[in-house]
């Protein structure tokens, strides 16, 4: 490894990021904390066995929204709050005060919902506020909430339904209701649901099918609350709904399943893909974070970091930011950790080595690598501390870096030398032409089928002396071209008699035509021949040769007593 170092090779960005990978996966057993992952999987699972309807008092404020701007928005929430905990009616004032436009006709109400269906902070704040209550004050990404939490009842899975839908948005004469009743009493009298779909409804992707829809759960049709609300009231299989009215429309439902929530081990795999994606992941690493901060003593030097944030401009955006501020700045101590500093200069060289083109605003941007910066100082310490206590975890990182390093440095200095030196593989071609000297052969190809009427059709046209086309030679599942073949290079060729003609041959339930062009006689391969072998051969002289020098470069002496001791243990082994 002294090689690679040498070179510099652990030093690239390449060899950093794949060892912080390494070393990250190599932690986590140690780690007290739970797998993230794994704990919000089953925590959605359990919020799934529950729906919750709630309404909720909206005051919006963009996510990067200014100080003043954000404390406004705060005081204006919380004068709320303050409002409905003295006595005044929610509903009342969500629809007089509210910023979510839909609070003026629905008094702030979102119906029953269930995990998932909301953005996380929002989620958290519902499941976690007992029915009748008003939450805390919860900041979302659109915006401060007051949550009312009006009920909580047991999770009815997802329901599948077919429906009839006749629209009203041009229905100024009102021909739809009559329309919708007369189809309601044909149903009645025994006419088929399918048949009545397809004359009448007016949703084109389903009426040809029954109206049957993929089935939902709750929440997931909020903006048709009417068809939610009567698909899940409907009991057994085969039940019709009464004609209704929603905002798009007249409807007739049929139930034909209800499905309940299937056991956790059924969706774990995809809840945890899921969750992986969703942003109750970067909270809840924003919380372990926050948590490993406490425990390492993590401390900003807030007004180091405001003046060097100060620094940030568009530069950002292109990835090409460089410190231009005054230097007595690199040596100020911008945060500090247990038993250790850490400086201006440590971060400038951080953003210098990981910045990159992006759409984000300069403050933002600088803010997110600084919060990378200061994780991965932490993980550093942490590391320290691992290495010290756990000599277990030193001697397999240790191990992880050099196999690292030994790949990248086998790669660079024999792998691609050999695959890529077309004039040193000639030349070890004809210095060991004795190598590559050839036994009997054939020349031949190989038509490969699945159905072997297509080798008899073939074997017609040849005979017929017909112009094989590249249509019909693309029927074949594969034809491979003519090359020469030794025994012992191909299971379908060694099967066949090595007499010029054509061959049939079959393993399984696959087809083979074997055509010979003709015999080799023995003799040397060509180098295109032998270039495989060839390559194999030559990397195994590049990796002998280097090997040496490496051995002449960095001499080796063994302790015979350390050889001892060493044996001695593995022998009482």
């Amino acid at each position: 490894m002294a090689e690679a170092q040498a070179l510099g090779m652990d030093t690239t960005k390449k060899f950093i990021k794949e060892f912080k990978t390494y070393r990250e996966d190599l932690k986590k057993p140690y780690r007290a904390e739970p797998d993230v992952v794994d704990q919000l999987a089953k925590e959605t699972y359990q919020r799934l066995t529950e729906e919750v309807r709630a309404s909720h008092i909206l005051v919006s404020l963009a996510a990067d929204a200014f100080p003043a701007d954000t404390l406004a928005a705060y005081q204006k929430i919380a004068d709320i709050r303050k409002r409905i905990l003295t006595g005044e009616d929610f509903e009342k004032l969500a629809r007089e005060l509210s910023e979510d436009p839909s609070a003026k006709y629905n008094g702030g109400d979102l119906g029953y919902f269930t995990a998932m269906q909301m953005v996380y902070p929002f989620e958290q704040a519902a499941y976690q506020t007992t029915s009748g209550q008003v939450s805390p004050i919860v900041r979302t990404r659109f915006g401060y909430h007051l949550i009312k939490v009006i009920d909580k009842k047991p999770a009815r899975g997802e329901v599948e339904v077919s429906h009839i839908l006749l629209r009203t948005e041009n229905d100024k004469n009102g021909k739809a209701k009559n329309t919708i009743l007369e189809i309601y009493e044909q149903l009645k009298a025994g006419r088929a649901w399918a048949d009545l779909c397809k004359e009448y409804s007016e949703d084109a992707s389903t009426k040809d099918v029954g109206g049957k829809l993929r089935p939902f759960g709750v929440g997931a049709l909020a903006s048709v609350p009417e068809f939610e609300r009567m698909a899940f009231a409907l009991k057994n299989p085969g039940d019709v709904s009464d004609p209704f009215q929603s905002a798009i429309g007249w409807h007739l439902v049929k139930l034909e399943n209800k499905i309940p929530l299937p056991a956790y081990t059924e969706l774990e795999a995809s809840l945890k893909k899921r969750v992986a994606r969703d942003e109750r992941m970067q909270i809840s690493q924003q919380a372990l974070s926050a948590k490993r901060k406490k425990s390492m003593g993590f401390v900003d030097e807030e007004q180091v970091k405001k003046e060097f944030f100060a620094l940030a401009d568009s530069s950002l955006n292109r990835g090409k930011w460089q410190f231009a501020g005054n230097p007595m700045l690199l040596e100020k101590k911008i945060a500090h950790l247990q038993g250790k500093d850490v400086y201006v200069r440590d971060l400038v060289k951080f953003i210098s080595i990981n910045q990159a083109p992006n759409g984000m605003i300069p403050k933002s941007y600088i803010e997110q690598l600084y919060t990378t910066f200061v994780d991965e100082a932490m993980s550093d310490l942490e590391e320290e501390q691992l290495k010290s206590d756990k000599p277990e975890f030193k001697n397999l990182l240790t191990e992880y870096r050099e196999g690292i390093l030994f790949f990248e440095i086998m790669e660079r200095e024999v792998w691609n030398k050999a695959s890529a030196d077309t004039l040193g593989q000639r030349a070890y071609y004809q210095s060991h032409r004795e190598k590559y000297q050839a036994k009997d052969r054939v020349d031949a190809r190989i038509f490969t089928a699945t159905e072997k009427n297509l080798i008899d059709e073939f074997k017609k046209k040849v005979e017929r002396g017909d112009t094989l086309s590249d249509g019909f030679l693309k029927r074949f599942k594969s034809v491979q071209p003519f090359r020469k073949y030794e025994k012992g290079e191909s299971k379908i060729v060694d099967k066949v008699s090595l007499v010029v003609g054509l061959h049939e041959t079959q393993v399984e339930n696959t087809y083979y035509l074997v055509e010979v062009q003709q015999l080799v006689a023995p003799g040397l391969k060509t180098f295109e021949e032998a270039r495989a072998s060839i390559i194999t051969d030559y990397q195994a002289e590049l990796e002998k040769v280097w090997l040496e020098k490496l051995r002449k470069k960095y001499p080796v002496s063994v302790s015979s007593k350390g050889k001892k001791m060493v044996l001695a243990e593995l022998i009482k082994k």
